[in-house]
């Protein structure tokens, strides 16, 4: 794992703040579900190829209001392939979506419980957390998404999140959450959470 803990930020009152500042007719709250089985699609690997070119694209997605159906395909879809990925543990793939100076902020009860430093930065970083938690829960952790809300300059993803643990093999099953902080159509800072409410809270939002 990781190296020690340091000093935990919290940005959750600058979250919380996110739907206060909105009306709830510029909040599109819609349904989010993925592939059981994938692989990388044509996109994905055109991006991958062209870096310049995909940030182009996610910058100008980034302009468009929420409640434009151009920039809620094209999210609803970038959400949906790198949760795929995830769950094939593509995690190049999944950094398609990530700025290069990410800071990644795992569950605070990882944290509190001395299993994950409070921020991970950068594409490496985050890969550096999912690969230390693949040795605790090993590869067959997924997430299957249920909902996802776009504010605009941040978004929340609600998920189920089915387990097994490593050591005795039993099943469990927990929810995710997770709020992430656009800049430039991608991702410059995330926050998981293993309670939806305290999630949804973060941004004032309600289940």
């Amino acid at each position: 794992m990781p190296g020690p803990l340091a000093r935990r930020v919290d940005a959750t009152p600058r979250l919380r703040d996110t739907a206060l500042a909105m009306s709830t007719d510029q909040i599109v709250r819609k349904p989010l579900q993925v592939r059981e089985r994938s692989r990388r699609t044509l996109d994905q690997r055109l991006s991958l190829r062209f870096p310049r070119l995909a940030a182009v694209s996610f910058r100008l997605i980034g302009r468009l209001p929420p409640r434009s159906r151009l920039r809620q395909a094209a999210l609803w879809r970038a959400v949906q392939l790198a949760v795929e990925a995830y769950n094939r543990r593509d995690l190049d793939a999944v950094a398609i979506g990530f700025q290069p100076d990410l800071e990644y902020y795992p569950y605070r009860e990882f944290v509190e419980a001395g299993l994950a430093e409070p921020c991970f930065h950068g594409p490496s970083g985050y890969r550096a957390y999912i690969e230390g938690t693949n040795e605790v829960w090993g590869a067959d952790v997924r997430l299957e998404p249920t909902e996802l809300i776009d504010l605009g300059d941040r978004i929340v993803m609600l998920a189920d999140m089915p387990m097994r643990a490593q050591a005795s093999g039993v099943p469990l099953g927990e929810t995710y959450a997770s709020v992430s902080t656009l800049k430039d159509g991608r991702v410059i800072r995330q926050r998981d959470f293993l309670d939806q409410s305290e999630a949804l809270g973060a941004v004032g939002l309600r289940e």
